[in-house]
């Protein structure tokens, strides 16, 4: 089997699904309905116009739509448009009666701008989600498991230094059975 990439192909009950591994890119394929699992930082930067190009290995899973929208620690999170459907119909579950869980999707969703990326890869990251997140030139952009997260390249530099002693002594409580 080619080391680049392989598939398993399966069908159930009149349902085509399959396994595409790709050890040499990072974004994989697993499974019904398809979800993506991005891994690895990048360093790209913003042009003069607020434009971003994404990474090549992100590239192929993003090229048919995304969404951009404010995430935690002040970072922006980016989803393929099929995920962001997928957390949207999540989100529809929660009360309305919720205030706490009004309140998030009213600042998740009216920050959110959705895009096609250009033929070189690019997306245009608007005024206010750069402010929300202090993107100015220098960013990091990195693979969270079903999403993209675009940094400040100062704020990842700091969040990761703060984090990663705490990473390295996470025990089996904090995810049990994982490890």
């Amino acid at each position: 089997m080619d080391r680049g990439a392989g598939w398993l192909k399966k069908e159930e009950n009149g349902v085509k699904w399959g396994i595409k591994r790709v050890f040499k890119r990072f974004a994989y394929t697993l499974g019904k309905g398809m979800s993506q699992m991005f891994l690895g930082t990048h360093e790209p930067r913003l042009d003069e116009k607020g434009r971003l190009i994404l990474p090549a290995r992100f590239r192929e899973e993003l090229s048919s739509g995304l969404v951009i929208t404010k995430g935690q620690e002040r970072c922006l999170y980016v989803f393929p448009a099929a995920e962001f459907e997928t957390l949207t119909q999540t989100l529809r579950q929660a009360p309305v009666t919720a205030k706490a869980a009004r309140d998030y999707q009213r600042v998740m969703f009216a920050g959110a701008h959705d895009e096609i990326p250009d033929r070189q890869g690019r997306v245009t990251i608007p005024q206010g989600l750069r402010t929300y997140a202090g993107l100015e030139r220098e960013c990091v952009v990195i693979g969270a498991n079903t999403r993209v997260e675009i940094w400040d390249a100062q704020a990842w530099s700091k969040y990761l230094t703060d984090r990663e002693e705490g990473f390295a002594d996470v025990s089996e409580e904090v995810f049990p059975g994982l490890f």
